[in-house]
């Protein structure tokens, strides 16, 4: 059996001890969630919470989970980390698989990528990427981080991101996994 770790809304100043005593007690990987920011009015309704209401408040502390793999992952040899869900939908997806595949290589490919759409449509528009077509846009950019982090000299031409040959180096020794989660 196997057990992980989640650090949802933890102490951001903790993490780093979290994951050191995580692996020196028998854990197998830590989780760690994703938000960009607090809007203080939210369009849509929390999907996982029965009366739509966010579970935390503006003063919860969020690090960016890539850092918190990486700084977690320089104190620990054996512990794997998971983003739990990371929102593709607002992000570049060229910028996220250089992220991501620093964090796999600094990790010794102890990372595995779990993403998902997002679900608020503030984190799209305010990023500067339209709401309406955030599902067929994120599937496109499973492909191209997935096509980046495989290695060589790679090229995309989509229906949203379209670029020449390009190399990200070093690639990730092992493919990084993807997990994929939400409701839609």
């Amino acid at each position: 059996m196997q057990y992980t770790c989640s650090v949802a809304m933890g102490p951001v100043d903790q993490l780093v001890e979290i994951a050191r005593t995580a692996e020196e007690v028998g854990f197998d990987s830590i989780a760690l969630p994703d938000s960009l920011f607090y809007m203080e009015k939210q369009a849509a309704d929390y999907p996982y919470t029965p009366d739509g209401s966010r579970m935390w408040d503006e003063n919860t502390p969020w690090v960016d989970p890539l850092i918190a793999a990486g700084a977690m992952g320089a104190v620990t040899s054996t512990l794997r980390f998971y983003t739990n869900v990371m929102k593709l939908g607002s992000r570049n997806p060229l910028l996220l698989a250089r992220q991501v595949g620093s964090v796999a290589n600094l990790t010794n490919n102890r990372f595995g990528f779990g993403v998902g759409i997002g679900w608020a449509p503030e984190e799209f528009e305010w990023c500067g990427v339209p709401y309406a077509k955030r599902g067929k846009r994120v599937d496109e950019m499973i492909e191209v981080i997935k096509l980046v982090l495989a290695g060589g000299m790679v090229e995309f031409h989509g229906q949203f991101y379209d670029f020449d040959r390009l190399q990200m180096s070093p690639a990730p020794s092992e493919p990084v996994p993807f997990y994929v989660g939400g409701h839609t």
